[in-house]
């Protein structure tokens, strides 16, 4: 009887013991997924927060796009200052736009009567974390031969006469 009595004890004990060692793993295996998920969770920030730049930047290439008409054709870069997007507080664009050239053979007009004036230009978004994006987009401008002033909203190829 003594024996018996002893291995019960022994048993009692190592049964503690195992118990012991799976709540350690337990307890392990949700702190592992608990920094895991906090990871993502950072990762998927700065996804939103590259995406916003990605936006701005964009935004940028739209709104210089509207004032190209008044870039000098020098070939001088004009660089516009950072500039909040419309309705957001923490997400700019500074955008560059250079003139670069002319082409007096516009396909589809009057050889000699327009001119298709080639600009370029970049865009920079932040936003936060040290968000950046960079675009590039080049643009064409139909004008007049005698440069200067653009056509507005040329409906396409003029009739062949």
């Amino acid at each position: 009887m003594h024996t018996h009595a002893t291995n019960l004890v022994r048993q009692r004990g190592t049964a503690l013991v195992i118990g012991l060692v799976l709540l350690a793993v337990l307890t392990l295996l949700a702190i592992t997924g608990m920094n895991t998920a906090s990871t993502e969770l950072l990762m998927a920030g700065s996804e939103q927060f590259r995406q916003n730049a990605f936006q701005a930047s964009e935004t940028g290439i739209e709104q210089a796009i509207t004032t190209l008409a008044a870039v000098p054709q020098d070939g001088v870069p004009v660089v516009a200052p950072p500039t909040l997007v419309p309705n957001s507080t923490t997400d700019r664009y500074r955008t560059t736009s250079q003139y670069m050239g002319e082409d007096k053979d516009v396909p589809g007009f009057s050889a000699g009567k327009f001119a298709g004036l080639h600009y370029r230009i970049e865009s920079t978004g932040t936003s936060l974390r040290n968000a950046n994006a960079v675009h590039e987009q080049g643009a064409y401008l139909v004008a007049s031969a005698g440069g200067g002033e653009s056509v507005p909203e040329l409906p396409g190829p003029p009739p062949v006469e």
